[in-house]
């Protein structure tokens, strides 16, 4: 695994990708994966920025097989929608990409649904995705889903008694918490899939510390976290660098089932892939068991 690079992905022709998000991370990974010759769906919910990333694409690999799919994974009423075009027109899914994220708003909002946005976005959105999608998944060749977390999930708490931080909002708090969450997600989603023989692999990955907008987005180009990405860029690695967890995962044969992934250098906030040290928290599989049934209920969905 040492300095694994996009060199190092295998021949991904004849296989079907579904990443969220249309800038950044995402983009870095349907950019590899095109790449590769897979055929790719890039989810977003900007059409704009969705046609940009395509075209981007497009124009540095003349004959890609990527389009754009419009996906507002802050609204169940969206995924719903996509999912059903998805099972439309397709027969099969081989690798889902849970990457989109909003990081750290300033003050608390909610989804088109009520959620918390970090905890509903982040979190019940990929919830909800994965689920509506896990038909596709279980017809796929060797399908994996990959969840981004974040080294914010280290100092995550899932507080049941607040989950949409109704109570208190801090905005780090939250998205540690939404983070910690995909984290229990993936894990589970992996006991569950083995146990019920869906046929699918589910691993994570973070980024480490990478130069993205999602701060400039979330928090906002003028707060302390937004002018310390602006003006001290080269504490951040490239985007394209910190893609590499999450391409590791989505198609390395040595990445294992159930693995968590991230950089190898600086406490993981740069580098190459390797296996990433996973939370205390992120293996309470009680805590994993309840948050996966609640997410059921809050998202109204029954993932079997």
């Amino acid at each position: 695994m040492s300095q694994w690079t996009t060199k190092n992905i295998p021949n991904q022709q004849g296989r079907l990708a579904v990443v969220t998000g249309t800038g950044g991370l995402g983009y870095e990974v349907a950019l590899a994966l095109a790449r590769a010759g897979a055929d790719v769906i890039i989810a977003g919910r900007n059409p704009a920025k969705g046609a940009e990333a395509v075209n981007k694409i497009c124009a540095e690999n003349p004959g890609a097989n990527v389009r754009f799919e419009v996906l507002d994974l802050s609204e169940l009423a969206s995924i719903e929608a996509f999912g059903k075009r998805m099972q439309d027109t397709h027969k099969r899914l081989d690798l889902l990409i849970n990457n989109a994220g909003v990081m750290t708003p300033p003050d608390r909002r909610v989804t088109a649904d009520g959620f918390e946005l970090q905890f509903g976005t982040n979190y019940l959105g990929h919830f909800a995705l994965t689920a509506q999608l896990l038909p596709l998944l279980r017809k796929g060749q060797g399908a994996r889903v990959v969840n981004v977390s974040s080294i914010a999930a280290r100092d995550g708490t899932i507080n049941f008694d607040d989950l949409q931080s109704e109570q208190t909002y801090t905005p780090m708090i939250a998205y540690g918490q939404s983070k910690l969450a995909n984290l229990l997600f993936s894990f589970e989603l992996q006991r569950r899939s083995a146990a019920a023989n869906w046929g699918l692999s589910s691993i994570a990955a973070h980024p480490g510390i990478s130069r993205t907008d999602l701060l400039h987005n979330g928090a906002g180009r003028t707060s302390r976290s937004g002018i310390v990405r602006s003006w001290l860029w080269f504490l951040f690695q490239p985007a394209a660098q910190g893609a590499l967890p999450t391409l590791f995962a989505a198609t390395s044969p040595d990445a294992k089932a159930g693995g968590y992934y991230g950089p190898n250098q600086l406490n993981e906030t740069r580098g190459f892939p390797v296996a990433a040290k996973i939370p205390a928290r992120a293996e309470d599989e009680m805590v994993a068991a309840r948050l996966w049934e609640v997410s059921e209920q809050l998202t109204g969905l029954t993932v079997r």
